[in-house]
């Protein structure tokens, strides 16, 4: 996952290298539109392809973010996604994102695209194939096809653009960046990027009223098994021959820790800020925990059963392995990573169920 995931991290949520300003002249931006403040203004058609409008919010709105404030003058109906798992929590609010990042790249030859066939968002997109405007890997966003689109909206929150990228956008349509607090990507609590989004959509209200709901759940899960509370839990995958723990700050850390189960802060001080590390067979003692939960697909977890390190770690000897697959099957793990108001309740419940399978 800085890496994202397709099945394996390398190709997962997040790309390595940063965007830069380097696609599109700015003389064809700026034909698209004169900056954040005035796009609210432009018209909001469809292309007759059945994009419903946005449910009727609160506007103006004036959204605060780590690049400065974006005005949203009125109700966006046209509106793309340039973070990793945005176009889920834009789901939630009834508005089918019309451009997406393909976060999961499908299996040759398959079709529709896996993005929009997860339990959890596969209603709600119905028959809407969205256009994809990056792919997981790609060093950013493709700006001819995000200006072709014609949004009246950007949404950039689950995302590692820069100022230069976010300049870029901003030239086409209104966007909306990371949330202010955030200091990495990818490190703010899915209850802060789901409001954040919401607000952008003028139902802030609506968005901590969901919030509240899946804390309520989470509530309910540590109340239902208290004997979490005493132990240690890492989640973790097999990236490039390694044992890959996820921080206690992302988004997987943040719901083993969730249910009632003690993070590892330790992975933290060496992950440098990012979501996650590698360790080195003398660092194994890392995940020496009383429970892991392993997200990966299934030829990574056999990989991954073949090191003589991990074998020998407690959970494993003594059965606490919680092994989910991640794009495959249930896919519990894809809705783990993605940790949106969609996937969250699912995986939550999946997440629980686990533990008491093994």
């Amino acid at each position: 996952m800085l890496l994202h995931r397709t099945v394996r991290m390398d190709s997962w949520r997040r790309p390595a290298a940063l965007l830069s300003a380097a696609a599109l002249g700015f003389g064809l931006l700026t034909g698209c539109g004169s900056g954040s403040e005035d796009k609210g203004d432009k018209k909001s058609d469809t292309k007759g392809d059945g994009t419903p409008a946005a449910a009727a919010g609160a506007f103006p709105v004036t959204v605060e973010h780590a690049f400065g404030s974006t005005k949203v003058t009125k109700a966006p109906q046209r509106v793309v996604s340039v973070g990793y798992t945005d176009d889920q929590n834009i789901l939630a609010f009834g508005i089918k994102p019309v451009g997406m990042v393909d976060q999961y790249p499908n299996p040759p030859g398959t079709t529709p695209d896996i993005n929009t066939q997860w339990p959890w968002v596969k209603d709600k997109w119905g028959d809407t194939r969205p256009e994809v405007v990056m792919n997981n890997g790609d060093s950013g966003p493709n700006y001819e096809k995000i200006a072709a689109l014609r949004p009246d909206l950007i949404v950039a929150v689950y995302s590692e653009i820069d100022q230069a990228a976010y300049d870029k956008l901003s030239k086409i349509a209104p966007t909306v960046g990371r949330t202010k607090a955030e200091k990495e990507p990818f490190s703010a609590p899915w209850q802060d990027n789901a409001v954040h989004i919401a607000k952008a959509l003028g139902q802030e209200a609506k968005g901590q009223e969901m919030v509240k709901g899946i804390e309520g759940k989470l509530e309910a899960a540590r109340k239902a098994n208290p004997e979490f509370a005493g132990q240690t839990a890492v989640a973790l995958s097999w990236y490039k021959d390694s044992v890959a723990p996820f921080t206690t700050t992302d988004v997987r850390g943040r719901l083993v820790t969730g249910i009632g189960f003690k993070g590892q802060t330790e992975i933290d001080k060496i992950a440098g800020g990012k979501f996650y590390t590698t360790l080195s067979p003398e660092r194994m003692d890392l995940i020496d925990v009383d429970r892991l939960f392993v997200i990966s697909d299934k030829a990574d977890q056999e990989a991954l059963k073949k090191s003589e390190l991990f074998n020998n770690l407690s959970a494993v000897k003594n059965g606490k392995v919680s092994y989910l697959l991640d794009s495959e099957g249930p896919a519990v793990g894809a809705a783990i990573s993605q940790g949106t108001l969609p996937s969250l309740p699912y995986a939550i419940d999946e997440l629980v169920k686990s533990v008491g399978r093994v």
